[in-house]
């Protein structure tokens, strides 16, 4: 962000974080109980929620309740709950050789996400510290890469079961707004054959019906060419597609890791950049702050720090 002194006036100073993990939630069901994260400041009441999907890749923990922390950190440290569940395709949990690790969950991680709602009473009584201090009216989603499809799902945008042939809509009301990092785009003549063979699920899916307010944050340098053919636009997909309110963060020179989001110091980031994953953190929170609290003028400023200099670390434009 090109003035982080504005910035840091959006901010407020950052609170310590309490965070537990791993917090098991019963699942009848499905294949292993539910494990999740949860970060929050140590201070404050009514806390607002984000619900945190991880991504896949090549890592052993990042893609499970552990990864994340550049953004779940920040946000916690900044007045919210941070949940973050291990999906099923997690490879903590050893997926099955032979396998396309995403193909048999894009259902059940937003099931997840669904499941952790339905049971805050059990998270609040896991954690005293969070006893009576979660505004359950003020929830949003957001996820990265394949966490951004489910994130989209949960937002609105629905897909045609490829086992069934069902139209299949899993959006959820409780959930106010949404963020997208980095996210799948449309499928059709813009995935590849590997997507095709791999992850079927990708070819049907329609933004059309995603009305929910949403962030979408796309890098220009985000090819992702083993899933696309369409370039960097595909992951602008969710924002040019898709019904208004919604939002689209272009950031310049980012690829899928948009500078690090998925963890501090990660091997695979292809574009390391620390200030990058800052404005991330600060421009994602400064949306929701808005979007949850109308007439906040977090975002705004954040819009208007992002743009100041000479040297922007990328664009907003919104419909």
């Amino acid at each position: 962000m090109s003035n982080p002194a504005h910035a840091a006036d959006i901010l407020g100073s950052p609170a310590p974080v309490l965070s537990v993990s791993p917090l098991v939630l019963p699942a009848p069901g499905r294949a292993v109980d539910l494990q999740v994260r949860v970060s929050a400041p140590m201070t404050g009441s009514e806390l607002p929620i984000i619900l945190l999907s991880h991504g896949l890749g090549f890592s052993n923990h990042l893609s499970s309740l552990n990864g994340y922390a550049p953004l779940a950190n920040f946000w916690a440290a900044h007045g919210f709950v941070v949940i973050q569940p291990t999906h099923l395709d997690s490879r903590t949990l050893s997926p099955r050789p032979g396998t396309p690790e995403a193909a048999a969950h894009w259902r059940t991680r937003a099931e997840d996400m669904k499941r952790i709602l339905d049971q805050l009473d059990v998270i609040e009584a896991a954690v005293p510290q969070l006893l009576g201090r979660l505004d359950r009216s003020r929830v949003a989603v957001a996820g990265h890469s394949m966490g951004g499809h489910t994130a989209s799902l949960l937002l609105g945008a629905r897909l045609t079961d490829p086992h069934n042939g069902t139209e299949v809509d899993l959006a959820e009301p409780r959930i106010k707004a949404g963020v997208l990092l980095a996210a799948p785009g449309r499928g059709g003549d813009a995935l590849t054959e590997f997507t095709v063979e791999n992850y079927s699920f990708f070819l049907t899916t329609d933004f059309s019906t995603m009305t929910t307010p949403t962030l979408v944050v796309a890098g220009d340098k985000d090819h992702s060419a083993f899933l696309t053919v369409a370039g960097p636009a595909w992951h602008a997909d969710p924002y040019a597609l898709s019904t208004g309110p919604k939002s689209l963060l272009t950031l310049f020179d980012a690829e899928h890791g948009l500078g690090g989001v998925s963890g501090y110091d990660v091997a695979e980031t292809t574009d390391e950049n620390p200030e990058r994953v800052a404005a991330v953190a600060r421009l994602t929170w400064a949306y929701l702050r808005s979007e949850l609290y109308p007439g906040d003028p977090a975002w705004q400023a954040a819009r208007d720090a992002l743009t100041a200099g000479a040297d922007p670390l990328g664009r907003v434009e919104a419909k």
